[in-house]
């Protein structure tokens, strides 16, 4: 049987309809870079997170990125952020000549330690990127109470939560800006590359917006220096059609991933200490990716591509271990809990198109390899 990590033709299938015909009407307007298009799409965003400001952008990498620009940071500041994610994050700091300072993780839902974050604040940090990994939210009361004592902003990297929520508000609509990404296998995917920034500051959403085009305004005088980070108006049609379908999708996953669970649980693997399942800790969990803890993680993944279920990992080295970081002067032990699940993490296929006969051969076959 063969099982995809990801089944994106599927998810297509079900709104090809309501794709297909306006996407003629919209190809002869023949308005590809901003403009009406991509403004509508913001303003549903907007009202999706419950802020004031949305800003589309050329991708989630470039999200990061643009709102660091947007805060003046650059040489000699220090941002905290996770080991334990994927590389955009600390990418941006770097790219800008600020230093990535990087925390450790809590071993349950694989986000930043709240007390690592307090230990790591120096004169220098400017700001706070805690990431919601895997679909969870981080801490972001203990977060954001650390950035308020000490006057740093926090940026939450919501690439993949979008939908999550925290003490019943939107994940990414909490700290001072929120980015997300819209990767065709995010909650909300597009059909390329295409991110969001969002924030309730209307005076820092509009610096924003000049910053994604070469900082330029009006055209041809520029105050400041940007970038060409523009969303695309087809992806903010593509997008916008999606945006109906996010919480019936996001309600699919939230079953699968309950499916899943069940299953463990039924066979023992859990009680036996040989898979550690995903926990909701802080409000709703979105399941952008659904990863298990499990020992023998390598040979596990090898047996199950040999039985044509997908899986993969992340991350395979924490980001202080990576070689383009090595001047940072960190070292293995220094961050455990990230190095641990670096170790032991493995994603399983999920998706809203999952199929409970799916998931149940998943399983299967990880039973069969422990038993």
């Amino acid at each position: 049987m063969k099982v995809k990590l990801v089944d994106l033709k599927a998810q297509y299938e079900l709104i090809r309809d309501e794709i297909e015909q306006p996407l003629l009407e919209f190809l002869q307007e023949q308005y590809f870079i901003l403009g009406p298009t991509v403004e509508a799409f913001e303003a549903a965003v907007a009202d999706y997170f419950g802020v004031s400001c949305a800003v589309g952008v050329s991708g989630g990498s470039d999200a990061l990125l643009v709102a660091l620009m947007a805060l003046g940071i650059g040489e000699g500041d220090e941002v905290v952020t996770s080991s334990y994610t994927f590389f955009a994050t600390a990418g941006a700091i770097s790219r800008l000549g600020a230093k990535p300072v990087f925390t450790d993780i809590e071993p349950r839902t694989f986000n930043l330690s709240a007390s690592g974050v307090e230990r790591s604040i120096t004169e220098k940090t400017k700001a706070i990127i805690p990431v919601h990994l895997f679909g969870q939210c981080a801490p972001l009361n203990e977060i954001l109470d650390i950035g308020e004592k000490h006057g740093i902003p926090v940026i939450e990297d919501a690439a993949q939560s979008m939908g999550a929520t925290y003490d019943d508000k939107q994940s990414g609509s909490l700290g001072l800006m929120g980015c997300t990404s819209f990767f065709p296998s995010k909650n909300l995917g597009g059909f390329g590359d295409g991110g969001m920034v969002v924030t309730n500051d209307e005076e820092l959403g509009a610096k924003l917006k000049v910053l994604r085009g070469h900082g330029s305004k009006p055209k041809y005088h520029h105050k400041l220096i940007g970038g060409n980070f523009r969303l695309d108006a087809i992806q903010a049609f593509f997008l916008h059609k999606k945006l109906p379908h996010l919480g019936e999708w996001l309600g699919a996953r939230k079953v699968a991933a309950a499916t899943y669970t069940e299953l463990f649980s039924a066979t023992g693997l859990i009680a036996n200490g040989l898979v550690r399942v995903p926990e909701e800790l802080f409000g709703r969990h979105t399941f952008n990716q659904y990863v298990i803890r499990t020992t023998r993680r390598d040979q596990l993944m090898e047996h199950l591509g040999e039985k044509g279920v997908d899986t993969a990992i992340y991350y395979p080295i924490p980001l202080h271990l990576q070689e383009c970081f090595q001047d940072l002067g960190y070292k293995a032990g220094d961050l455990p809990e990230s190095e641990r699940a670096a170790k032991e993490s493995l994603a399983l296929p999920i998706c809203p198109a999952v199929t409970k006969s799916a998931q149940e051969y998943v399983v299967e076959c990880i039973q069969e390899f422990h038993a």
